[in-house]
């Protein structure tokens, strides 16, 4: 089969499982609110909701990742797409905050397939023509977020337990659509029993930093994803809590959003990357990820507010150029174990977000008037800004990779 129809399949996979994911962004806020006697319980379940579903995806990625070198690619990524489906109808038909949190403990291990998904694409593809390949990963992610969340939105307006049901439909669709369209990547096994002790989250992450070539990349994608995960797990409750914002006007925000992420990682990255150093793009990335953050924090208008977040769309080559780094870096026979183990990078600080956006935007519901409203925002902007110190640090030795790498290709 040749290449552009194999990528097509997995592009349409991650497409339809981020249209399902995209479909509760913006209620579930709302439907923890309806079933919390409280503002401040509704806040502390969401977090806690949240925390667990990161903390299954930072322990399960490495283990899915390890497991696709071993069995394939293609039965991880079924398996993981069928039970995400099915874990969707829990909150669709239960009132119980403790299921709901049960459904999410489960879904969380299950989405972590999508380190499954980049391995495939590192299957298929070389050199640095993989940053753009995973750039097209974030951008696909980023149109089943155009859609889902405004549609999720529409729906929860009325009901906020009708789009698990459609999440539900269009995931169990994907699943039917995979199984007969999704060839297996894997041409070699990895013949290396698996074993559970040497793929857990922590020690597959101290074998990866080990590697010295890899260790800057993964030190600044933990800190800009931490920074993202303060931005994404706080703005559907924030904008609530500041700006009086329904489900609808959560829906479309987070629309623009993945616009803008569709557009600068499916279509900008990789006609930059002819033109320009990936350091310096990451660099630049970072930078403009600092500015937009603190401009969200500092508006007193929802209209500006939701203008700068869609804008915070300009840094999303970050983390497509970083993993395209770190996997380059890796041997062939361990792709799977390394997009794993980067997955759960951004899974480990999707899992410490909530203990730092709970307090924050309690802060933000009782001061939303003056400027600790943006706290959580203020704070996502500290960690962008670490992100950028420590890859400023580097980017000398690595600009000078850069140009050995080059002088290396134009003389084969």
């Amino acid at each position: 089969m040749k290449l552009p129809s194999r990528l097509a399949f997995v592009y349409a996979c991650i497409f339809l499982d981020a249209l399902g994911i995209g479909f509760i962004i913006p209620v579930l806020p709302r439907l923890v609110g309806v079933l919390a006697a409280t503002r401040d319980e509704q806040t502390w379940w969401y977090g806690l909701i949240m925390l667990s579903y990161g903390i299954m995806q930072f322990l399960a990625a490495p283990v899915l990742g390890a497991l696709s070198d071993r069995i394939g690619r293609r039965p991880v990524l079924l398996s993981g797409i069928f039970g995400l489906g099915v874990m969707f109808i829990v909150p669709a038909v239960s009132s119980s905050l403790a299921a709901i949190l049960a459904s999410r403990i489960v879904g969380g291990m299950l989405s972590a397939n999508m380190s499954v998904a980049q391995a495939y694409i590192a299957d298929v593809t070389s050199g640095y023509e993989r940053a753009a390949a995973f750039g097209r990963i974030g951008a696909v992610f980023g149109a089943g977020f155009l859609i889902g969340p405004a549609l999720g939105g529409v729906l929860g307006s009325s009901d906020p337990q009708l789009p698990f049901f459609a999440a539900s439909v269009v995931t169990l669709l994907n699943f039917l659509y995979g199984f007969f369209a999704l060839p297996e990547s894997l041409v070699k096994p990895s013949t290396e029993p698996f074993s559970f002790a040497r793929s857990n989250a922590f020690m597959s992450l101290i074998s990866l930093i080990r590697h010295p070539g890899v260790r800057i990349f993964v030190l600044t994608l933990a800190f800009f994803s931490l920074a993202n995960s303060l931005m994404q797990y706080s703005w559907a409750l924030y904008t609530e809590f500041r700006y009086g914002f329904t489900p609808r006007e959560i829906g479309l925000t987070i629309f623009g959003l993945s616009l803008g992420i569709a557009v600068v990682q499916g279509f900008c990255l990789q006609r930059l990357l002819a033109y320009v150093s990936p350091v310096k793009l990451t660099l630049v990335s970072l930078a403009l990820g600092c500015l937009f953050l603190t401009a969200v924090g500092l508006s007193s208008s929802g209209l500006a507010a939701s203008l700068f977040f869609c804008l915070y769309a300009l840094a999303a080559a970050v983390t497509p150029l970083l993993s395209g780094a770190v996997s380059r870096r890796m041997p062939v026979n361990v792709q799977g174990a390394a997009m794993g183990t980067v997955s759960s990078v951004h899974s480990l600080m999707g899992a410490i977000a909530p203990a730092f956006t709970t307090p924050m935007l309690m802060s933000a519901s009782h001061h939303a008037g003056d400027v600790l409203a943006g706290l959580p925002f203020f704070g996502a902007a500290l960690l962008c800004l670490a992100a950028l110190i420590a890859f400023a640090a580097a980017s000398g030795r690595l600009l000078a990779e850069e140009k050995e790498e080059e002088d290396v290709f134009l003389e084969d």
